[in-house]
């Protein structure tokens, strides 16, 4: 096991994540999950695919997919009158619990089987060219991996991410979680932190002067048709995140931080994510890049204590997504 601070200075997401991981495989019935095998001997948690999972499954995962930096909480609010439960995400450390675990940023294919992987086993992986940013990875000898799938992934290509990740197939745990799904619903939502830290890279804002953060979304019901499903995650955090960020550096480089933050900066803003979707027939890159952030953000200026807010919730449109 890979010690809990790696080279003495950071976090060792794998071995923060590993209790956790421990914890949910043990709870594994009282949680609705599934556990099996695979032919080359890793460890698949079935989160909504054949098992029915749930919210607190989903909160756990999400938890995980963190890194075990993070901590995830379903409450009540009223913000949303019809929509009051929230999903909150804090972070010991928001730009490696968020971007380098929670990110799903590795691509996997095999035939006709796509998924996009996050956790911690990124980070032993550690081939994006984030991690030369972050200045990060990983070294562990186990490893998970959150696939937002409905099938089971072929054996060839768990083989292959064990040996990617240089680690025995035995040592490889894969967490299944279908968007359509209760748990795949809070685990997606519980990325509005990471979908904030993603966009302040996108802008080019120095990702060493951010401290900290907090944010949290509205949670949909799960929908049963994958791009509405898709949808409603998405829209819970275009039209219902709130994130503030906590930031050093002059007050004006904040100020310009929150205000290129909210998704309303976005020419694609004002339309369900599936409208959207439709519109661009189903082709992300068609998409605005910059769609992908929270309602509202707040930015903080440590030195001066002055915060900046910009954006909205659209209650509107979470109503016709959601609905």
């Amino acid at each position: 096991m890979a010690d809990l601070i790696l080279d003495g200075l950071k976090p060792s997401v794998a071995a923060l994540a590993a209790p956790l991981v421990d914890h949910l495989v043990a709870n594994a019935t009282t949680l609705r999950l599934g556990i099996s095998k695979s032919p080359c001997g890793a460890l698949l948690v079935d989160a909504g695919i054949a098992a029915r999972g749930g919210l607190e499954a989903g909160r756990r995962i999400a938890e995980i997919c963190l890194g075990g930096l993070g901590a995830v909480s379903l409450s009540t609010s009223g913000r949303f009158p019809r929509w009051g439960t929230m999903v909150t995400v804090t972070t010991a450390d928001p730009v490696i619990a968020c971007l380098g675990s929670q990110y799903a940023g590795w691509s996997l294919a095999e035939g006709d089987f796509f998924a996009l992987g996050s956790g911690p086993a990124r980070a032993l992986w550690g081939k994006e060219a984030l991690f030369e940013e972050l200045g990060y990875r990983d070294s562990a000898d186990q490893a998970c991996l959150v696939l937002e799938v409905d099938k089971l992934p072929p054996d060839v290509l768990v083989a292959r991410i064990a040996e990617e990740c240089g680690i025995a197939p035995e040592k490889l745990t894969l967490i299944l979680t279908p968007t359509s799904s209760l748990a795949g619903t809070v685990q997606i939502v519980a990325r509005v932190l990471e979908v904030a830290l993603h966009k302040t890279h996108a802008l080019h804002f120095p990702l060493d002067r951010v401290v900290d953060g907090i944010g949290a979304s509205p949670l949909p019901p799960p929908a049963p048709d994958f791009v509405a499903a898709m949808g409603r995650t998405n829209d819970a955090t275009l039209y219902g995140g709130d994130v503030q960020l906590f930031v050093t550096g002059p007050e004006d480089e904040a100020r310009a931080l929150a205000e290129g933050l909210p998704s309303s900066s976005s020419r694609d803003h004002g339309r369900t994510f599936a409208e959207i979707f439709t519109a661009y027939k189903g082709d992300f890159y068609a998409m605005d890049p910059m769609l992908f952030s929270p309602a509202r953000v707040t930015v903080t200026a440590l030195e001066t204590g002055r915060s900046f807010t910009f954006g909205a919730f659209h209650e509107d449109v979470l109503e016709r997504s959601f609905a």
